[in-house]
């Protein structure tokens, strides 16, 4: 098993598509109690602490396909390892192995080994609020809050100010768990008062701005709303987390422009802005070319890259062929996406108004995609006046209090993503009501 060892050592099993966790994951996934599964589980026990965790992480990418007793027992063995990242993830695979039981919290008396295990049993701690340790009650306050009624909550947010100091010690991402809690419950002013509140205790000041960032990723206004505490933190004596904070809530348009004098003053390094979908400038066409190739194309085509400016040199020129304008038909209604977009302000222009009702219900239910939104919004726009009969819908994205559910690789890209929409959907309801 020399190739499993050096995988598990030069951390390419726990590398996401390398092919040695490709070969350990299917060799385990067929038999549990084969040669590959047996010598996993025995690395479990190596003297080097990395080769542990690495084995512990491997683990729990293995116990998705249900209870694995055996990774359990050697999970159980390392909550008392003397690494503490072995036995945070000792304490996780422990619970993905399948012992969802409290009796291993009950037995265990390191806070770090406790306060894992508290976090991997989620809901199952909502009892332990009496419990020793600071983590694991603030982690069962956490869950009681989540279902406490309205008349309850003061209690309970007393309770996780009281051990917030301590638990922070030991709960990862203290803030951002709070304020996942916070969103699901719609307590928005809330939680910029928890935000001012944390900020102006130094042993809290990572906590605050962890929830600050939870903040900005989950509600508009929130950037707006804590920029001011954020620089007030923001500077010598204080550790990253404030400035990262800062970053994320600048991701906003509207907290750049109206805290503009103030973050002059701090130093923070800004969230890298993405590129938009659109490229630059495509080609440029004339009716000769763009029919040349169009006639290259078959009538059902599907997609055409330069397709607004090919059937624009067309229709500058005159009316389109009938062959053209079946290709047009075919790219404006065959699918939805970038081509449908950016077509659709093309066909109204050829089909005319009895067309735009049709190119408005198509177009609509896809403004809020994060992919392809954006070419939508500008489509919009291009048609001005003639797309009022959407304003409500458009109105109704820009006057989200919460962000737009988007997809991406961090919470930054997401926030900023959302941002993107909302900026072309205001660029969209500024053309429409302007004329374009």
């Amino acid at each position: 098993m020399k190739w499993l060892d050096e995988a598990v050592a030069c951390a390419s099993a726990t590398t996401p598509a390398h092919p040695s966790r490709v070969a350990v994951l299917d060799a385990v996934r067929a038999d549990r109690s084969g040669p590959v599964a047996a010598w996993l589980l025995q690395l479990a026990d190596s003297d080097d602490p990395f080769v542990r965790r690495e084995t512990l992480l491997l683990l729990q990418s293995l116990v998705h396909d249900g209870p694995w007793p055996r990774a359990a027992e050697a999970a159980t063995v390392r909550l008392t390892d003397p690494d503490e990242a072995v036995r945070r993830e000792a304490a996780r695979l422990l619970v993905r192995a399948g012992r969802d039981d409290l009796a291993a919290l009950a037995e265990l008396t390191d806070p770090v080994a406790r306060t894992a295990l508290a976090e991997a049993l989620g809901g199952a701690v909502g009892h332990l609020r009496g419990d020793a340790s600071a983590s694991v009650r603030f982690l069962a306050h956490l869950e009681t809050l989540r279902t406490a009624p309205p008349a309850h909550r003061p209690a309970v947010d007393a309770a996780l100010f009281a051990d917030a100091r301590e638990a922070g010690q030991h709960v990862e991402g203290m803030g951002e768990r709070w304020g996942r809690v916070l969103y699901g419950l719609r307590r928005e002013r809330h939680t910029y008062d928890v935000v001012a509140r944390l900020l102006d205790d130094p042993a809290t000041r990572d906590t605050g701005a962890g929830l600050a960032r939870s903040a900005c990723h989950a509600w508009r206004a929130a950037p707006v709303e804590l920029v001011p505490l954020l620089v007030r933190h923001c500077g010598k004596g204080t550790g990253p987390a404030v400035a990262e904070a800062l970053a994320t809530a600048l991701i906003s348009e509207e907290a750049k422009r109206v805290h503009d004098a103030a973050t002059a003053r701090v130093t923070f390094t800004p969230y890298p802005k993405a590129c938009g979908p659109r490229g630059g400038a495509g080609p440029s066409y004339d009716s000769a070319s763009a029919a040349g190739l169009l006639a290259g194309r078959p009538m059902g085509i599907g997609r055409l890259t330069h397709a607004s400016e090919v059937f624009r040199a067309l229709l500058d020129e005159g009316p389109l062929t009938f062959r053209q304008a079946a290709q047009l038909y075919n790219l404006t209604f065959r699918r939805p996406g970038r081509t449908q977009a950016v077509c659709a302000p093309l066909w109204l222009r050829h089909a005319g108004p009895r067309s735009l009702p049709g190119l408005l219900a198509l177009m609509v239910p896809h403004i809020a995609d994060y992919a392809v939104g954006e070419y939508y919004l500008d489509a919009l726009a291009r048609m001005g006046h003639r797309a009022l009969p959407v304003l409500p819908a458009v109105t109704a994205m820009i006057d989200r209090r919460t962000r737009i559910p988007v997809n991406d690789s961090t919470r930054d890209g997401e926030m900023e993503l959302d941002e993107r929409l909302l900026r072309a959907a205001l660029g969209a309801r500024r053309a429409i009501l302007t004329g374009g």
